[in-house]
């Protein structure tokens, strides 16, 4: 080999002549290390209507199996293509991780620096080459005055809101010192100006301290952890800078559609979500290539972290959204573990409407020198207006057919306290000639999906779940909730009315009551400091129709 050989190059060489005294099985337990790594997507559909079961099988997109340098294929293999060993390689990845733990072969001291040194000089190459590029006058619109008039602005929401998102201290987007593709990102989602939230916590999360902030249901909180995440993610650095960690699989891809849609002018970043539910082989593959942002489940991640699929040695930034549910006793060990694989300088941002009591004992163990922020002085939204009505049990169905003949739904949440409930009511409701869709735990996950992705865009007007559908959902359409069953809980019931009245915008709940729910409904009133008042005759549609 030349003298003038990449240093990469001549390292190769050099360990591959190294490879050749150590056993086979060794050789063999190396491989999967050293493969780049690949994405492929997931595009699992079904869904539920009118109480039916409509099962519909999707094939899943092929995964991208461009990259260079990807697994060699095995010996005496007869071809395949690209996408045959992109499978062998995740079958063999798969059989690694779940295979017991063997010795790692030893590498020499001396090998091992020249490894590191050829990886730094390596690494300088691409942010060498983006450097010259941009010295060569490369288009570049930082310094054009008239840069948002090629945006595509959505319409501008005329809503009247309220003073949880308009008790604004005046800063604009500009103020923040963003980078010029996020904020094209930030006008086109339709972001005119940061809320309360936003205002408090993005300076803060910009200049690196950890962050504990507690504000309501549908004021900015996912906006306010998106937005520093993605002005300090670096694309030229091929590895996981952050991770979004989320209660619930429909809140994981919420999220990361939102991420999407602000850093579609970032330019080559990619985001990926992760959750149970799914073949834990597609979440391999698509961890075979670099990765900046991650969106997951506890489970899943901690699952593949502990495969050492999922490398968090460089993840600079660490979130827990609903962090209260996030910080119950039965996710507290897989968070401590979590970060136990992240970098000692990490950054935790935690945000939710309410923390629980064990959030001192995690901020003591992993929050130093924290910023608090708490905007509840009241817990619930100034937009809902609450009523209730005392029925009877065998009553509900029909008071329900009633609240829909008298009501200006535009969509309507219905929350039930059982997966059986959720499945009968939704049946009688599209007998009642309403559409209707439900949503639970117990249903795959292609099935879920497919249901929430139809909800949000409007293709059901009522939709009936259970308590999975309470946290963080933003369907901006939703003006009525409805609790055909009662809450046994403060936190529940604000989770779920809070599904109504996003961003500011006003909406309505309604309780359905019984004789064994009064003394329920007089504690939530007092904890909360809310009054939730009979339901009248007719209920002025100024309350809940913008």
């Amino acid at each position: 080999m030349s003298d003038t050989a990449n240093p990469v190059q001549r390292l190769a060489a050099q360990m591959q002549q190294a490879s050749i005294s150590q056993p086979q099985h060794q050789q063999q337990q190396q491989q999967p290390q050293q493969s780049r790594r690949g994405r492929g997507g997931y595009n699992g559909r079904g869904g539920y209507r009118g109480g039916q079961h409509h099962h519909q099988q999707h094939s899943h997109p092929s995964s991208d199996s461009s990259a260079p340098g990807s697994y060699p294929p095995r010996r005496g293999g007869r071809g395949g293509g690209r996408g045959g060993r992109r499978e062998q390689q995740a079958n063999s990845y798969l059989a690694l991780a779940q295979a017991p733990t063997a010795e790692a072969p030893q590498i020499p001291e001396e090998l091992k620096q020249q490894i590191a040194d050829a990886q730094a000089q390596a690494a300088e190459q691409p942010s060498a080459t983006a450097a010259s590029s941009s010295s060569s006058g490369t288009a570049d619109d930082s310094s054009d005055p008239n840069w948002k008039e090629s945006l595509q602005l959505p319409p501008r929401d005329t809503r009247i809101q309220t003073e949880d998102v308009l008790n604004r201290k005046g800063l604009e987007w500009e103020d923040l010192h963003l980078k010029r593709d996020l904020l094209k990102g930030i006008f086109e989602m339709g972001y005119e100006r940061p809320s309360p939230i936003q205002e408090e916590s993005i300076p803060i999360a910009l200049m690196g301290r950890h962050i504990l902030a507690r504000a309501k249901n549908g004021t900015g909180k996912t906006g306010s952890f998106s937005i520093p995440v993605l002005d300090k993610i670096d694309p030229s650095i091929n590895h996981t800078q952050a991770l979004v960690l989320v209660p619930t699989r429909e809140l994981a891809l919420q999220t990361s559609s939102v991420l999407k849609k602000l850093s579609k002018h970032l330019g080559p970043l990619n985001i990926i979500v992760s959750t149970g539910g799914t073949d834990l082989k597609e979440d391999i593959i698509r961890l075979m290539k670099p990765v900046h942002l991650i969106v997951a489940t506890p489970g899943r991640i901690l699952d593949l972290a502990n495969k050492r699929v999922a490398d968090l040695s460089h993840c600079s930034m660490f979130v827990m959204d609903e962090a209260d549910k996030l910080l119950s006793p039965e996710f507290v060990p897989l968070i401590d573990r979590l970060l136990s694989y992240t970098p000692p300088n990490r950054q935790v941002l935690c945000f939710s409407a309410t923390f629980p009591i064990t959030v001192k004992d995690f901020a003591t163990k992993w929050l130093k020198n924290v910023y608090e922020i708490n905007l509840m002085e009241e817990l619930t939204l100034k937009g809902i207006t609450q009523f209730y009505a005392y029925v009877e049990e065998r009553q509900k169905v029909q008071c329900l057919a009633a609240l829909f003949a008298k009501l200006d739904i535009n969509q309507a949440i219905i929350f039930v306290n059982s997966v059986n409930r959720a499945e009968l009511l939704a049946r009688k409701i599209t007998e009642m000639g309403s559409s209707c869709m439900y949503i639970h735990a117990q249903m795959k996950q292609e099935h879920r999906n497919r249901v929430f992705h139809d909800f949000r865009n409007g293709a059901c007007r009522n939709l009936v779940c259970t308590d999975l559908f309470t946290r963080g959902i933003d369907v901006q359409s939703v003006n009525v909730v409805i609790n055909f069953d009662f809450p046994r809980s403060s936190e529940t019931y604000l989770h779920r009315i809070g599904r109504s009245g996003r961003y500011g915008h006003l909406g309505l709940a309604i309780n359905l009551i019984t004789y064994e729910d009064r003394f329920n409904m007089y504690k939530i009133e007092q904890e909360l400091g809310t009054e939730i008042k009979p339901i009248p005759p007719t209920i002025d549609k100024s309350l809940y129709v913008a």
